[in-house]
């Protein structure tokens, strides 16, 4: 068997690859493996447990409170919530362990199981690794040890948690938003009622569109992977910006007042400006992977703020970022962490700290982000290629070290290879979108010829 936890939870088709067995003994199995390494010592365990609105989260979260409860956790069930409002409430509430039932922004069908540690940080991938092997020998076979009378879990809804997530995001807002206007993507997804509540209560003046969740139209046409309807509406409002969410609100992407696309990198880039001047950007260092735009890092040297970059992936940014105490990280495609006020991606913060540079500064977002002007990228997949061959291939190692002399200061080349298909991705930026393609295209062809 593959192993079932990725790089965010475990993830599948549900009621295909992610079953209610499998939920219900993922669960039982976290529970025994957080009681064996001390969590619960001393004290009754409990757990906060939220989804997004799929309607296979209705079974799935079922599955879950069942196998949690029959371990003896009691469970606080929070309903439908951001990802990011789960993590919150599980370090809030001073409880063992969160899980999220989720996909994020992969089509309806899908679902994932994503557990969080005491304090609402990523599970360590070593308790991963232990579930799922506990998963697998009682799945096979060996019975639970299972608690009777009262020491099994008992189990509670907490309706408090939306209105105490909201509460939260207020209080880190350095200022208002009275006099914006603002357009909210919802995607019909987890943040349909939270974030437009947050935005009101912050005195923006909020359109909605995409909040409207029905356990399937989540993701679909809307959100931050269709941006197109956001575009539209921001113009057709007069808004002065958008915000778009994923399916569980861990990212956001915005929109200027033209309908023009504001990504990850310029959101980024805005922010570190705001929090350094607010004296909150610890050593004037900002985390991005590298992914991120060449502009952006151009851009961070010229503001004088420095950039740590890491391997692709929110998780890698956080794990530096806590490493190392900064304070601000990450990734293009709207994940962006606020580590003083956040332990994952959270897509409602960051478009309310994005608004609120706005009303803050009095610039429109379309000035702000021009802080950063991002160099045209191209990305190629090669298919069918040995993949584990990128850093060793002397014919592709002299392809590239062209291809770098060609680009000189004001162009990038990055050769990745997928880490779940037999492929590698060629990505290049140049100052001019031709060039970019010249060069992407010719690294492809040279992928082909010395990996096929």
């Amino acid at each position: 068997m593959g192993r079932l936890f990725g790089t965010d939870g475990v993830r599948g088709v549900a009621n295909a690859d992610l079953t209610a067995e499998m939920a219900l003994g993922l669960s039982v199995a976290a529970a025994h493996v957080l009681a064996e390494a001390g969590t619960f010592e001393g004290h009754r365990p409990r757990a906060v447990v939220g989804r997004d609105p799929r309607a296979s989260g209705e079974f799935l979260e079922a599955a879950v409170v069942a196998g949690l409860a029959s371990a003896g956790v009691d469970v606080l069930r929070v309903g439908v919530l951001p990802t990011p409002a789960v993590a919150y409430l599980t370090g809030e509430l001073g409880a063992d362990l969160g899980v999220m039932l989720s996909a994020s922004h992969n089509a309806m069908p899908d679902n994932g199981i994503k557990f969080f540690a005491r304090g609402g940080h990523k599970l360590a991938d070593e308790l991963e690794d232990r579930i799922e092997s506990v998963y697998e020998e009682h799945r096979t076979g060996a019975p639970w040890d299972r608690p009777t009378g009262s020491g099994v879990g008992r189990v509670r809804d907490y309706e408090e948690g939306s209105d105490r997530y909201v509460a939260h995001l207020l209080g880190v807002l350095p200022n208002r938003l009275d006099g914006l206007k603002v357009v909210l993507d919802e995607a019909h997804g987890a943040a349909a009622r939270v974030s437009p509540e947050a935005f009101q209560r912050a005195g923006a003046e909020v359109v909605t569109i995409g909040a409207e969740p029905d356990g399937l139209n989540i993701n679909d046409g809307c959100g931050s992977t269709h941006l197109d309807k956001i575009k539209a509406a921001v113009v057709e409002h007069g808004a002065d910006l958008g915000i778009a969410h994923d399916g569980d609100a861990d990212r956001c992407l915005a929109v200027d007042h033209t309908g023009a696309e504001v990504d990850g990198d310029q959101i980024l880039a805005v922010l570190a400006l705001a929090m350094r001047e607010r004296s909150v950007l610890r050593s004037d260092t900002v985390v991005a992977t590298v992914m991120s735009n060449l502009g952006f890092k151009l851009a961070m040297e010229r503001e004088g703020i420095r950039l740590v970059q890491t391997a692709v992936g929110d998780r890698y940014v956080l794990e530096e970022m806590k490493e190392h105490g900064f304070a601000l990280g990450g990734e293009q495609s709207g994940h962006v962490i606020i580590l003083d006020h956040a332990t994952t991606g959270d897509g409602t913060l960051t478009g309310l700290l994005l608004a609120a540079r706005v009303a803050q500064s009095g610039r429109t977002l379309a000035d702000l982000a021009r802080v950063m002007e991002r160099l045209p990228q191209v990305l190629i997949n090669v298919p069918d290629v040995d993949r584990t061959r990128v850093g060793t291939s002397a014919e592709l190692s002299a392809a590239v070290s062209d291809a770098e002399r060609e680009l000189g200061e004001t162009g990038r080349v990055l050769l990745r290879p997928s880490g779940t298909e037999p492929l590698v991705r060629v990505m290049v930026e140049a100052a001019d979108i031709e060039q970019a393609r010249s060069v992407a295209g010719r690294l492809a062809d040279a992928v082909k010829s010395a990996l096929g």
